[in-house]
């Protein structure tokens, strides 16, 4: 999915970035949370992240529409010590909340050397690496990972429902780790857990079971984990109200900056970052099918570079989505 599309139109930033707010504010959502989505959304979007970029604005349109998600919510902050908070998204789509959630974990992080923000009763909050990014950008290492309430039965399962679903296929949050570079790009593992993705389901994937079996305890490992950490670590299961009244807010999220500058001179770690980035990139051979030795992240950085120049390579599911809610919300097309 996050391959380059082979056809596409070209859309420059700006009028993606006002398509996507107008139609957030169609549905009911206050300008400035609008604009803070439709930034994140349209940061993946340049990183040609296509799965978590704007075509998801449709989609998500139709939940507030719909009343399964929140446009209005109080988002509050429920409690706080001196490493932590946890925040209550009132219902609404994970962005807002997550962001609080990060601008507090990193105050803290630059206070004590580390800081976690924790958010409950929320919907997707989207690519993990909006919040990884943000510590990174501090001066911090970043990691977040979102968790989904009854994750562990068949029905919910990688994008289910699945039923008798093999083991293999367990569980799927979203999960990033973000480390600042000197020079070098960053490395950037901006992921999800699972070792197959939504889509990959049938005999010929099943057969990998028994051919790689390590690859698949790991990934039910980091699944668990990461759900755990990102959902019950919230707190999301001490009340089922929000989840009631808005149904699509069945999730909780996690964020964690570690401040380098606490535990060694930042310099010294980005130096240090700097090397390995390159020795691998001078190093080791190619993947096969690909031309460079890179580490997660340096792609990412080389298309938001590319498609700030040249505009974002608007594939034909992002045009489709696009096109659906500009005819139902009445906001003009962004290439048109």
């Amino acid at each position: 999915m996050n391959r380059p599309p082979e056809t596409f139109v070209l859309v420059s930033e700006e009028r993606l970035l006002a398509f996507a707010t107008a139609c957030f504010e169609k549905v009911g959502l206050e300008p400035d949370h609008a604009a803070l989505i439709s930034r994140l959304l349209v940061n993946s979007d340049l990183r040609g992240v296509r799965s978590h970029g704007t075509r998801t604005v449709n989609h998500y349109c139709r939940a507030f529409e719909e009343g399964r998600l929140n446009p209005r919510p109080q988002i509050r902050q429920v409690h706080e010590t001196p490493t932590a908070v946890v925040i209550d998204g009132d219902g609404t789509l994970g962005y807002l909340p997550m962001v609080r959630a990060t601008e507090a974990a990193i105050a803290k992080a630059k206070e004590v050397g580390i800081g976690m923000g924790l958010v409950r009763y929320i919907g997707h909050y989207g690519s993990a690496g909006h919040y990884a990014r943000m510590c990174m950008e501090a001066g911090c290492i970043g990691f977040s990972v979102q968790g989904y309430r009854d994750q562990g039965r068949f029905g919910n399962d990688g994008g289910g429902p699945n039923p008798n679903a093999y083991l293999g296929y367990f569980g799927n949050p979203p999960i990033c780790f973000a480390i600042p570079s000197g020079q070098e790009p960053p490395v950037v593992l901006d992921a999800a857990t699972c070792i197959l993705a939504d889509d990959q389901r049938g005999p010929e994937y099943e057969a990998l079971f028994s051919l790689i079996p390590a690859a698949f305890f790991k990934s039910i490992g980091y699944g668990a984990v990461a759900s755990l950490m990102g959902g019950g670590l919230t707190g999301f299961t001490l009340s089922d109200e929000i989840r009631q009244r808005y149904p699509n807010a069945r999730n909780g999220g996690m964020v964690l900056a570690i401040h380098v500058d606490s535990v060694v001179p930042e310099a010294v770690f980005r130096a240090e970052v700097d090397r390995m980035v390159r020795d691998i990139r001078e190093t080791y051979q190619p993947m096969p099918g690909y031309d460079r030795a890179l580490l997660p992240g340096a792609i990412e950085e080389e298309r938001m570079a590319q498609y700030r120049q040249e505009g974002i390579r608007y594939g034909e599911m992002e045009q489709a989505a696009a096109r659906a809610a500009s005819e139902r919300l009445g906001v003009p097309l962004p290439w048109a």
